[in-house]
């Protein structure tokens, strides 16, 4: 049998590495040496060196987008880590209705993005137009928004991943740490926690790049207004390739700069996190 997998694995395999090389690999080197060019088209391109990249640094736009990512991404992984991991562990005490919970928990992220920001603007606007305000009236309100958003669409599917790794906790730890005399903190942060690191690892991993890489919600809900200020890293890199005439090789440096800085970030989290795991 394994004979036979070895034998005929390149030809299964073949497809996917040329669908995966024409779809990812190319394109991506492609970007890569378009962001040290000037272009309107790939086939005009004219090689610049570093100028785009100090364009993208002299962007006060993109400086704002990055602190404003920045600080939803750890806004957003906190929020939604913590209520995902409540709600996964009020629903492992048995309770009725459990699975029913677990579902309607989970249908938000089933909803795109872009139908999600536009009824999330027209709740929240519908909210704030009590008080004579908008989403788009300040940065703060589109923030908030965004928040609200990303919590509601996430916390469902990372309710069942914790769901998962609490129920893989072995039921003689626990009996053995209640014999010990731990409270209910202390199986907590002694038993719980530290057995399902794997989890916490997956889900952070998740929120952090998905709230990284933001784009239809922000568009849908706020567009980037009031004057770009609720914008995030993609679309400001989406506006600045398709929407300021002679920007594309920018746009492109910006759109590297940002691949580096989440690769970067998702590693050295996942590095972190699976430090702490425990070994079963």
């Amino acid at each position: 049998m394994e004979k036979s997998i070895k034998k005929y694995f390149p030809i299964f395999a073949l497809p996917t590495l040329v669908a995966f090389t024409i779809g990812f690999i190319v394109p991506f080197l492609m970007g890569i040496y378009l962001s040290f060019c000037e272009f309107t088209t790939v086939t005009d391109a004219s090689f610049v060196g570093l100028k785009n990249y100090l364009r993208v640094f002299t962007d006060p736009t993109f400086v704002h987008a990055l602190w404003y990512t920045a600080l939803f991404t750890v806004v957003s992984v906190l929020t939604i880590n913590v209520f995902a991991f409540t709600i996964a562990m009020l629903l492992t005490k048995g309770i009725k209705g459990t699975n029913v919970f677990r579902t309607v928990f989970f249908m938000p992220n089933l909803i795109g993005g872009i139908v999600l920001g536009y009824i999330w603007q027209i709740l929240l606007n519908g909210i704030l137009a009590n008080f004579g305000k908008t989403l788009t009236y300040s940065s703060s309100y589109g923030f908030l928004g965004l928040i609200v958003l990303m919590n509601w669409q996430q916390i469902g599917y990372m309710m069942i991943i914790y769901i998962a790794g609490i129920q893989n906790i072995p039921g003689e730890l626990i009996e053995a740490a209640k014999m010990d005399g731990a409270n209910s903190w202390q199986l907590l942060k002694k038993v719980t926690i530290p057995m399902v690191m794997p989890s916490i690892t997956i889900c952070t991993f998740l929120t952090l790049t998905n709230s990284f890489k933001l784009f239809d919600q922000n568009l849908a809900l706020t567009a980037g207004e009031p004057s770009n200020n609720s914008q995030m890293l993609a679309l400001n890199i989406f506006d600045t390739f398709y929407g300021r005439n002679g920007w594309e090789g920018v746009g492109q440096a910006k759109a590297v700069i940002f691949f580096i800085i989440v690769a970067v970030i998702a590693l050295a989290q996942n590095r972190l996190t699976r430090s702490k795991e425990v070994q079963q």
